[in-house]
């Protein structure tokens, strides 16, 4: 299912704005372990805001890491900031496609996403309804919070995968590990000096399958 995550009052929206993917019957237990994946720079190249899905190009490693989580008996979901709605640059059904578009090219190698979450909103946004200071734009925890409660997750046994500090922040804040992949925007993040004195990843992996190999060697390991 593809989600996007608003503030309480835009919930209404949010239900209209969903996707089936693949049926959750099966993540609804108590206790469900997820890895969160960020999407630009992590499963897909990172090319700024995606005005054309055909430029989306997703990374040839990224559905073997997805299959990994399958395999694992873990669920594979995406949370993203997409504020290039927000902003006025493309339309919430042009996000929509992309997904559709991210979902069948991990399909294609085997992958299976379970669910796709992204916050539409900015503080700043020339579109009036989404100018909103919401609880779901990372680092903000409200998708991986929106994800939890869909699905049962719990958020201290799971992992958040990205190529930014402000996924890396997310997820420090529901108590999950993270892994910063140097992949996208990654390599910078890590040079750059404003990183020191934020929240730091529990690892650093050059891509998201090797992201997700260190995840998987780490399950029942808790610092």
């Amino acid at each position: 299912m593809i989600r996007r995550s608003p503030p309480a009052r835009l919930t209404r929206r949010l239900r209209a704005a969903k996707e089936p993917i693949a049926s959750p019957d099966s993540a609804r237990a108590n206790g469900q372990r997820a890895v969160f994946f960020d999407r630009d720079g992590t499963l897909n190249e990172e090319i700024g805001h995606v005005l054309d899905p055909q430029d989306f190009r997703v990374y040839p490693f990224a559905a073997r890491a997805v299959r990994l989580v399958n395999q694992a008996g873990l669920l594979a979901i995406v949370v993203t900031n997409q504020s290039g709605v927000g902003r006025g640059l493309f339309a919430e059904s042009a996000v929509r496609r992309v997904h559709r578009q991210l979902t069948r090219r991990i399909e294609a190698g085997g992958g299976r996403l379970d669910a796709i979450f992204y916050c539409p909103h900015h503080p700043e946004a020339l579109v009036e309804r989404y100018r909103v200071a919401c609880s779901c734009r990372k680092p903000a925890p409200g998708l991986l919070e929106a994800a939890a409660t869909q699905f049962g997750i719990d958020l201290t046994k799971s992992f958040v995968v990205g190529d930014r500090f402000v996924d890396i922040t997310a997820g420090r804040r529901v108590g999950a590990r993270s892994v910063l992949v140097l992949t996208g925007v990654g390599r910078k993040e890590l040079e750059d000096e404003e990183s020191n004195g934020i929240a730091q990843p529990d690892h650093v992996a050059e891509n998201v399958y090797e992201a997700v190999r260190w995840v998987l060697g780490n399950l029942g390991n808790r610092k």
